[in-house]
Order: C-alpha cells, then sequence, then structure tokens
C-alpha cells in the first residue's frame, strides 16, 4: 500500500521531523495540534520528549495528568510523519470531556484516510492495555472526525459544551 503508516513514539532521531510537522500546523493558522500531548505548546522538543516518555509510566507520570502513550504516524513509504495520536489510559475529571484519545493529521496529508487508520491501529494499543472502552469527544462541526470515529465503530454517547463550543462524545467498545 503506497500510504500505509505506523505508529512510533517519539525519540529524538525524529526531532527534525516533527518540528516540521508542528510548522505546518501553524503556518496553516492552526494553533493546536490535537493528540500531540502539548507538543504545540512546549518550545523544547527535548523538554516534550522527556515529559511524553515519563508520561508513559504510572511511577513518573506527571501528578496533573494520567498515563498516556503519544505517538507519531509515520508513512513508511518516506519516513514522512503524517499525524500524532495519543491514548490516555484513564479519565481525570479535566478529561472526562476531551476523552481517551486526540489525533490530528498535517494539513497537507488530510482526506487521504490518515486519520481512520491510525485510529485503528491505536485500538489494538488499547486492546494490549487493558481498556474496555474508548471515549472520543469531537466538535459537532468537525464531520470528518466524526467519520473517522464512527468508521472505527464509535457510537454517539452524549453532548456537551467546552469553551462555548458543542462537542459530543462518542465511545468505542473494544
Amino acid at each position: 500500500m503506497k500510504n500505509e503508516i505506523v505508529l512510533v513514539r517519539p525519540t529524538l532521531e525524529l526531532k527534525e521531523k516533527a518540528l516540521e510537522y508542528r510548522r505546518e500546523h501553524f503556518q496553516h493558522g492552526e494553533k493546536i495540534i490535537y493528540g500531540s500531548e502539548l507538543f504545540d505548546k512546549t518550545e523544547s522538543y527535548e523538554e516534550w520528549l522527556t515529559s511524553v516518555t515519563r508520561n508513559t509510566d504510572s511511577r513518573t507520570v506527571s501528578e496533573h495528568w494520567v498515563v498516556t502513550d503519544t505517538f507519531f504516524a509515520i508513512r513508511k513509504n518516506d519516513q514522512k510523519i503524517i499525524g500524532m495520536i495519543d491514548l490516555r489510559h484513564t479519565l481525570n475529571d479535566f478529561l472526562k470531556d476531551l476523552g481517551n484519545c486526540g489525533y490530528s493529521v498535517r494539513p497537507s496529508e488530510r482526506r487521504k484516510g490518515y486519520a481512520t487508520e491510525m485510529l485503528y491501529q491505536l485500538l489494538k494499543t488499547a486492546r494490549e492495555a487493558k481498556l474496555k472502552e474508548l471515549h472520543i469527544s469531537v466538535e459537532k462541526e468537525n464531520t470528518a472526525s466524526i467519520k473517522v470515529v464512527q468508521k472505527n465503530g464509535g457510537v454517539y454517547e452524549r453532548s456537551f459544551s467546552f469553551e462555548n463550543e458543542g462537542a459530543d462524545i462518542y465511545k468505542i467498545a473494544l
């Protein structure tokens, strides 16, 4: 498959590709990179890498966060970072309306099925972590993301409002 991807954990070796990925989002006026565990807010790649690595383990996770696996989606044929996706193993009070997972695809690579494949691959990781279900929030007007979640078995659960924006929670049974 020409556009086959693999999910990989961030490494120092991926720094330049990661910064290029972030730059593309910013150049398109996007200040938030979903599923990036604050990569959009951190100036130092090394500090971010340390944080996401610590957050994968219950013994070292930040006291204000939950155990989270963060991945780059890398296209196999050219090793380009296509997207980012994360898996939050539990939901705290802050995350109850944000869900177990966030994801983004670089603007130049959208509408090619990458987000659907990224979420599909992440579901395997969630099953291996013994999660029973995922809750994913989607802004009501984000029809592309709604389709991604539904293609992966997501079923509407409830609606909520966050910062005056309407959103829905979908549940994917594992």
